[in-house]
């Protein structure tokens, strides 16, 4: 009697297993493999999808509550989740492993790439020990930890967050986890979904991700590219991080889209009202003020009168009547000097300017000049009648020929 009762709990397990399989084969999911699926029903402990084929898929509800305990789909919601694995007649699903319940799936979340949480507990030699499935230890280097280099790591100790296995060995003794393939997934999903609808010239939040001599990176949520320093402001920038500072939320004017050679272009100037509309209100041609020296070309001095407005001093105003061989020889960078408004150009966004104290000192030199003119006797007269008298003479003492006719 014992062996016909073990007989039929063998052919069971059996039939068991031949039926999960049959589930599986039939809705051609493998182990691991992420679905886009319909919820069905929701109920107090299982949501049901639908996956395609005979049979439903069942994901626990507790994955699935908001921070007031309600379920956070309803049914005809499409949810993205993992095939786990088939038991008892029944598809597990889940969107991410976590907690002791993990434990005995660790080498199928390993192989199906689900991801699974872990709390990072501490920093050691070369990354994080993060511990996974309740008991578990693993192992995530620095490098693994985030989309590009963290100045603090240490900011992550004490959080839990979603990880992949990527190394599974020893039977679990040996594993070493990457929370960046996460990160890279979800930002190759979003990449796809910008490259659909972005544009040259739409204005989009982002963050500053990181600062360099020649310009700032941002991330607009899926692409991330670079703001050239001369896209920052409409003013001159000596220094970026007097600007920006990373982390930093900001709306930026899409400059470039190479999709193809993933190059992106962004303008944080474009997002600010361009300084030049309002010359004409601020300056007027013949105005004297202070400005200071932003940058010195060979034919001249550009001289800053306010962020984003700059005026030129040509290199042949910058004499006080003397040559100049360059600029440098008479300002210097940073220099504050009193200039005077001489031309205001608005469609070239050019303003002449000259500098009043030199135009003083020419002033000063040419009146100097005249006075020593003045005092010197005019001598002109007196050459002029010493080549008269000359030619007077000349003419009454007659050519040496006719010196020589009148002794004959």
């Amino acid at each position: 009697m014992t062996e016909e009762k073990e007989g039929m709990a063998e052919s069971m397990e059996s039939f068991a297993d031949m039926f999960d399989s049959s589930l599986v084969e039939s809705s051609k999911i493998e182990p691991g493999q992420k679905v886009d699926a319909e919820v069905v029903r929701v109920e107090k402990e299982w949501v049901f999808l639908d996956v395609g084929g005979k049979s439903e898929g069942a994901l626990a509800c507790s994955e699935l509550l908001g921070d007031d305990g309600q379920p956070t789909v309803k049914e005809g919601d499409t949810i993205t989740a993992y095939f786990l694995s088939a038991n008892q007649g029944q598809m597990l699903f889940t969107t991410k492993m976590s907690g002791a319940s993990a434990l005995a799936h660790l080498e199928e979340v390993y192989k199906g790439g689900i991801p699974i949480d872990g709390e990072i507990t501490k920093e050691i030699k070369g990354g994080f020990d993060v511990k996974i499935a309740g008991t578990a230890r693993g192992f995530c280097p620095y490098s693994q930890i985030s989309l590009r280099r963290v100045s603090d790591s240490s900011q992550f100790v004490g959080q839990i967050l979603p990880f992949v296995i990527i190394e599974y060995k020893e039977k679990g003794r040996n594993i070493i986890l990457s929370r960046r393939a996460l990160l890279e997934e979800e930002q190759a999903e979003k990449r796809e979904a910008l490259k659909e609808k972005l544009a040259v010239g739409d204005v989009v939040p982002g963050t500053i991700t990181s600062i360099q001599n020649f310009g700032a990176f941002v991330d607009i949520g899926g692409v991330e590219g670079l703001i050239p320093v001369s896209e920052i402001s409409w003013g001159r920038v000596s220094d970026i991080r007097a600007t920006l500072e990373e982390g930093q939320q900001v709306e930026v004017t899409v400059a470039k889209l190479d999709w193809e050679a993933n190059r992106f272009s962004f303008s944080l100037k474009a997002t600010l009202a361009d300084p030049w509309e309002s010359v004409e209100s601020q300056f007027k041609e013949g105005q004297c003020l202070t400005g200071v020296v932003a940058r010195i070309v060979d034919f001249g001095a550009f001289i800053n009168l306010a962020p984003g407005i700059d005026g030129l001093v040509h290199i042949s105003n910058l004499g006080a009547g003397r040559r100049v061989n360059h600029p440098r020889e008479v300002v210097a960078d940073g220099q504050e000097l009193e200039v005077r408004i001489d031309q205001i150009d608005v469609a070239n966004k050019r303003i002449s300017l000259s500098i009043p104290e030199l135009e003083r000192k020419k002033e000063e030199m040419n009146k100097k000049k005249d006075a020593a003119k003045k005092k010197e006797p005019d001598l002109r007269a007196e050459f002029d009648q010493f080549s008269k008298d000359k030619k007077e003479k000349s003419s009454t003492m007659g050519t040496f020929a006719d010196l020589l006719k009148g002794k004959k």
